[in-house]
């Protein structure tokens, strides 16, 4: 086994991608890991306490957001994986990873919410973008379709928000 300077440590596999490649893919990868537990964990606080006349529309959507995340962090871990390293994804991970701003936790009504999300999901959304040209360039397509299917998804999430908001 290979061991990096963040202490990462990696299997033997027949995939073949550079070790360099396949150490640096995987700390991008664990980053977005961090961010996307993160985020679930932000949409399902959401989820929790929103109240209000939308509250039906707003919980529905919030938990739809949450199982999408859930799946994304699947694909995110299996990646990981099968590149050789460990999916670091337990919630102290993630807290001490993420890069997303904090989510107000005094709000209750569903504007607030969805407001409050929006902000979160947005500069995720840019970082997922980010994430394919980063992969795209050290020629792990692989790894760049995975982002470009979880952005897809996080664009129509963060679309539906704006259509609230704006309407």
């Amino acid at each position: 086994m290979t061991q990096s300077n963040d202490h990462q440590v990696l299997r033997p596999v027949r995939i073949e991608i550079p070790l360099e490649i396949r150490l640096y893919v995987i700390q991008l990868l664990n980053q977005t890991l961090a961010c996307t537990v993160d985020l679930r964990s932000q949409v399902k606080q959401a989820c929790w306490n929103v109240k209000g006349h939308d509250f039906s529309q707003l919980h529905t959507l919030f938990a739809t957001m949450a199982t999408e995340l859930d799946a994304y962090t699947d694909l995110i871990s299996e990646r990981i994986v099968v590149l050789g390293g460990v999916a670091q994804g337990t919630a102290r991970t993630a807290t001490a990873r993420s890069t997303l701003p904090e989510y107000p936790g005094a709000i209750m009504n569903g504007p607030a919410h969805v407001q409050a999300l929006a902000e979160c999901v947005a500069p995720y959304a840019t970082a997922l973008r980010d994430n394919i040209t980063l992969a795209a360039d050290v020629e792990d397509a692989g790894s760049a379709a995975l982002y470009t299917d979880i952005s897809r998804g996080v664009d129509q999430q963060l679309g539906v928000l704006d259509a609230y908001l704006h309407s």
